[in-house]
């Protein structure tokens, strides 16, 4: 598992005190986009969490438009909320049937 020091630090040190730290792990082709398993941002919002993902992994960025979310193993949009300790999950579409 990679966690990264400066996961969610696109805002003041403050504003991170107010935001959840979430666990992001990529599948598949978002794994190889991100070159690695899974990272640890802050964000309150699935939406937040992966642009602090991309801030630190920005090979993801041509792989997300096409991925689905899930957290905490149910599926979600880039609105749905986020707790302290949630699993945000990035799913490419998956060849075959």
């Amino acid at each position: 598992m990679t966690t990264s020091p400066a996961a969610g630090q696109t805002s003041g040190p403050a504003d991170l005190h107010l935001r959840p730290t979430v666990e992001v792990r990529y599948w598949a082709g978002a794994r190889a986009a991100a070159g690695v398993e899974v990272d640890t941002v802050a964000g309150s919002t699935v939406a937040e969490a992966i642009e602090a993902a991309t801030a630190l992994r920005p090979g993801l960025a041509p792989v997300l438009p096409a991925c689905s979310f899930l957290v905490d193993g149910q599926r979600r949009d880039t609105a749905a909320p986020l707790v302290d300790g949630a699993r945000v999950e990035v799913l490419p579409p998956f060849a075959g049937g």
